[in-house]
């Protein structure tokens, strides 16, 4: 009897133990995927937050897209995504706004600027950041795929200013990429306009510069010594009508007559 006692006692014991073991693993996998969640969220908490272009930008970037596309032949667009969950915050292109061209068979030759931007929360340790690349069509090699990207640096379109300004700077780079694609020999750069052939008029005699830049004041001189001309004559007037009146006083004081008068001439 006190053996079958001691067997049960340890089946139940065991029971027990294994219950017991079981609990523990369940709370550790409880906690385990709380802190997955937590991690996550933490992760993401403000990727939703990133500005997109305003429609004014959106507005103003197709406009140039198109004139570009139609004079060059390929198509440029731009995506704007969220780092975290890949989506897409802002699509456009020289077919309009919301338009991709990435698999469209309205463009067969593409170029497109990515954006990839996160914004961690406050309490992680991690700084916002971004990730930019340009994408192309088949047909474009991969070196001109990275002197294009490297040229978004050169204008200043760096991955701190995407983080700075998303929509500006996304923006930014879809207008510029038909400069970059010139200049990685994706496309023909540009026509110069053709010279004239016919030989312009000949320009009218412009006369002397010096009567045409200080006419003012060669006038000015000239009524200058004028003035002083008349001043002149004024004076030495003035001075003679004084001289023969005081010569005529003189006669009459004294009975001598003046200058030029006899006593005939009286």
């Amino acid at each position: 009897m006190a053996g079958a006692k001691t067997t049960g006692g340890q089946k139940a014991a065991g029971a027990n133990a294994t219950k017991g073991t079981w609990i523990v693993w369940v709370v550790i996998g409880v906690v385990v995927l709380c802190c997955v969640g937590i991690g996550v969220v933490n992760g993401r908490d403000g990727g939703d937050d990133v500005p997109p272009p305003t429609s004014q930008e959106r507005g103003d970037t197709v406009p140039i897209l198109q004139r570009s596309s139609a004079s060059q032949g390929v198509c440029y667009g731009w995506v704007l995504q969220d780092y975290y969950g890949y989506t897409d915050l802002s699509v456009g292109s020289n077919l309009g706004d919301g338009v991709a061209v990435e698999e469209n068979a309205a463009c067969p030759r593409w170029v497109q600027v990515v954006a990839r931007v996160a914004y961690t929360s406050e309490s992680s340790e991690s700084n916002d950041f971004a990730r930019v690349t340009v994408e192309t069509s088949d047909d474009v090699s991969a070196t001109a795929r990275l002197r294009m990207q490297n040229g978004l640096e050169r204008l200043g379109l760096t991955e701190d200013a995407f983080v700075d300004e998303p929509g500006w700077a996304v923006t930014r780079a879809a207008v510029s990429l038909p400069l970059l694609a010139a200049e990685a020999g994706v496309v023909e750069p540009a026509p110069t306009p053709a010279a004239a052939t016919a030989e312009p008029a000949p320009l009218p005699d412009a006369g002397s510069d010096l009567w045409r830049d200080r006419w003012g004041y060669l006038l000015a001189a000239v009524g200058l010594l004028l003035f002083t001309a008349l001043l002149f004559a004024a004076g030495f007037w003035q001075r003679s009508r004084q001289r023969r009146k005081g010569a005529e006083g003189t006669a009459r004081a004294t009975g001598v007559p003046a200058r030029g008068r006899t006593p005939e001439g009286r």
